[in-house]
């Protein structure tokens, strides 16, 4: 890990496992909720209600890591996952599958805000770029291979996914206790009086909020999530089949286009935040960004769509590393509501992305809805431009 902490290269196995897993189960939950026979509305509420609750119950998962320590909250929470999707796995009826997947949120929002923390925490201010890259580098490449198994295992029954995803959960949480155990170093390193160490206390939320890294940060990471996790999946999908006029292959192209570039540019993204500094870093992500959001509101072409999809990997690089450890300058040490709410507002975009951008897009045009999360994109560009130059 050419001198990270090592438990950056643990945390960056478990997200791969995570997203892995994720991934493989994503296929099977639309038609194991649909073998219930309800309808495509209660389908979809099966697939929105892991991430509301996600959502919803994060600032208490960021309360718990402050009070009982991030190793603990982490591995409770993967076990929560575990074991809700196992049994999710065993359901006999909709509304019971619907509020073990609605449990398992709570247990991902709990996993994911210990895992951030205690990687911001272990890691030096000079490699926390690096450190975040790494770990975000986990969950893309977990998130990738997942899809293609979860079709295959979906095939053979669309209980299987569930079950071979509790297990993974179950090994990743015992891996997390027995290899992020605080090394005697570790116990010893932490200064005290520094804001945010123990011997302190946590930086207060209202704190951060004052610091214009700290905002810097969520307005970006609401782009993230907005476009990464919300747009990109819900309204491309659609775009290249009724308004390019290809098929749903050309779709995966484009999506598949941006994974790789953000995976290939990820290390080097991390490496730029340390060196480059974190302001410039930050402006390069956020105006690739808007630039390439800004294409698809240009008329329809496919090329200018696979160059869109390909420059936004290249900026969502960037935009995985550098507002993470713009978190980490903020509140170095077990920041647990302060990274909630930095995850909050990913998982806010996450939302209200396709929810906005869909409505754009029946009441005006494809290119009004890209044209608006061209400006949600750009908002993090402003609050980049607004950061002190050291």
């Amino acid at each position: 890990m050419d001198g990270l902490p090592r438990e950056v290269g643990v945390l960056a196995v478990v997200a791969f496992v995570v997203a892995l897993g994720f991934g493989i189960v994503a296929p099977a939950i639309p038609l194991f909720a649909r073998s219930f026979g309800v309808g495509t509305t209660a389908v979809g509420l099966a697939v929105s209600a892991f991430a509301f609750f996600r959502f919803v119950s994060a600032f208490g998962g960021g309360s718990l890591v402050e009070r009982l320590g991030e190793r603990v909250v982490l591995a409770t929470g993967l076990a929560v996952v575990a074991v809700t999707t196992g049994l999710a796995g065993l359901a006999t009826s909709f509304p019971v599958f619907l509020w073990l997947r609605a449990a398992g949120g709570v247990g991902s929002a709990m996993f994911t805000v210990a895992a951030l923390a205690l990687l911001l925490r272990v890691a030096p201010a000079a490699s926390r770029g690096r450190a975040a890259a790494t770990y975000q580098g986990g969950f893309i490449l977990g998130g990738i291979a997942g899809p293609a198994a979860g079709g295959l295992l979906t095939e053979v029954s669309p209980r299987l996914p569930f079950f071979l995803y509790a297990v993974a959960l179950l090994v990743a949480g015992v891996v997390a206790l027995v290899l992020l155990r605080p090394s005697a170093t570790e116990r010893a390193a932490a200064p005290a009086g520094v804001p945010g160490d123990p011997a302190s206390g946590p930086v207060p939320l209202r704190s951060a909020l004052r610091s214009r890294a700290y905002v810097a940060a969520l307005v970006t990471n609401l782009g993230v999530g907005w476009v990464l996790f919300g747009v990109r999946n819900s309204l491309v999908p659609i775009y290249v089949t009724e308004e390019l006029g290809r098929s749903a292959a050309w779709a995966g192209a484009g999506l598949l286009a941006g994974s790789a570039a953000q995976a290939l540019a990820l290390l080097r993204s991390g490496r730029l935040a340390d060196t480059w500094g974190r302001r410039p870093s930050l402006l390069l992500g956020t105006a690739t960004g808007t630039a390439a959001l800004a294409l698809l509101a240009l008329p329809p072409a496919t090329g200018v769509f696979l160059l869109s999809m390909a420059t936004y990997g290249l900026a969502a690089a960037l935009l995985a590393s550098v507002p993470a450890a713009l978190v980490g300058d903020v509140s170095p040490v077990r920041g647990g509501r302060v990274v909630a709410v930095f995850q909050m507002s990913a998982d806010l975009g996450a939302v209200a992305g396709p929810l906005v951008a869909g409505w754009l897009t029946d009441v005006a045009s494809y290119q009004v809805a890209f044209a608006a999360s061209t400006a949600v994109v750009a908002a993090g560009l402003v609050a980049a431009l607004a950061l002190p130059r050291r």
